[in-house]
């Protein structure tokens, strides 16, 4: 008879980040496969969305990076593990690694990390709290990029026989998107809510509020790109939460301001309906100043089958075929993306179509939740098996 697996997955919090949706994704997908599913977080708005009937929360502060409530929740986590039988705890944050890491020690059972991030360091103590990522049995790496950096900064963790590094792609729900199930009557009530002019051409820029996702670049580029000659009518869009960050929003107006592009570009704080944002545009930019991870925007815009022009770095280069189904532009240089916008406004109609089909056509094939999901389990039961 065969052990069934029982998989704990700890994350700070359930939000709607690529971590958080992978954690909920890979959740649903393990009791189809007759597996039991856990998961311990502190909480977050994608916890209503959860089946309760499928996974089992634990709710518990693991997203507190306080030493005293690590080690009670490496308790905790010891307790359910034993209580439920649990064959693999999977962690996906620094903080609650180590609690995980604890609790697989007393427990013996198999650990595994995703990396989500580069994790930066500069000191030894700050790259000595980081490495609880690679202290597991399975290191899943969320991209290419990402796979370098651990290598190049973690390697010697690898030596070690028992441990394993491989690169899983972040996948995404291509069913939620999917430009054909998002209705009119959608598309009309967001560009009224929001007085989006549909007759213009929208560049959208999607993404939390903070300096690393480049939206003062994509204004300066906007201006650039106003000043041109013989440009068709456009609106900008930057569409992300300030998440606290109320200097930097200020900061964010007061430059639309002083550009006089108060016409032209507008602020949405949130959207609960992604898909909806992504039809409205007529192209989706990525602009991040520092390497992205994964590039979640990117992949979900090419899922949409909306054009895409993103920085040329981290993985957005791996998730994007340049000028068959995105574009890519220099780093970092606000002319380089005003030129790269304004030539893709230049396309005509069906060639931009053509764009967005390769583009889907490409997530299908390498970035579907479904292929994630199925690596994934494919490795648990490697896990398992070699226990």
């Amino acid at each position: 008879m065969k052990k069934k697996i029982k998989v704990l997955q700890v994350i700070p919090k359930l939000g709607f980040g690529g971590a958080e949706t992978g954690c909920y994704d890979l959740a649903h997908y393990l009791p189809e496969q007759d597996c039991k599913s856990f998961i311990a977080t502190s909480g977050g708005e994608l916890l209503k969305f959860v089946n309760r009937k499928k996974v089992k929360i634990f709710k518990l502060p693991v997203q507190s990076k306080n030493p005293i409530l690590i080690i009670l929740n490496s308790i905790i986590i010891s307790i359910i593990v034993f209580f439920y039988n649990i064959t693999i705890i999977h962690v996906r944050s620094r903080a609650p690694a180590w609690s995980c890491l604890i609790a697989s020690k007393i427990t013996r059972r198999k650990l595994v990390t995703t990396f989500h991030g580069t994790y930066n360091f500069n000191n030894k103590f700050k790259k000595f709290y980081n490495s609880v990522m690679v202290r597991s049995d399975l290191v899943i790496a969320g991209s290419n990029f990402i796979f370098s950096h651990i290598n190049e900064n973690y390697g010697d963790f690898f030596l070690d026989k028992k441990r394993k590094l491989l690169v899983i792609f972040r996948g995404i729900n291509t069913n939620y998107f999917h430009s054909k199930k998002i209705s009119p009557i959608k598309l009309d009530k967001f560009s009224k809510e929001h007085k989006i002019d549909r007759n213009k051409f929208v560049i959208l820029l999607p993404g939390r509020l903070t300096n690393w996702k480049g939206q003062k670049l994509f204004i300066e580029s906007i201006k650039l790109l106003s000043e041109k000659d013989h440009i068709q009518s456009f609106e900008g869009i930057i569409l992300g939460s300030e998440q606290g960050r109320t200097v930097y929003k200020k900061q964010l107006v007061g430059l639309v301001e002083q550009y006089r592009l108060g016409k032209i570009i507008k602020f949405i704080q949130h959207s609960n309906e992604m898909p909806v944002a992504y039809a409205i545009a007529n192209l989706v930019v990525s602009c991040s100043i520092e390497p992205e991870a994964f590039g979640r925007v990117s992949v979900e815009a090419q899922s949409m089958e909306v054009p895409i022009v993103a920085s040329d770095i981290g993985g957005s280069k791996e998730t994007i075929v340049p000028d068959k189904t995105g574009f890519l532009f220099k780093s970092g240089d606000p002319k380089a993306l005003a030129n790269t916008i304004a030539a893709v406004m230049e396309k005509e109609y069906n060639s931009l179509k053509y764009i967005g089909f390769e583009g889907r056509k490409n997530i299908l094939k390498k970035f579907d939740v479904d292929k994630m999901c199925y690596t994934t389990f494919t490795e648990y039961k490697k896990l398992v098996k070699s226990s």
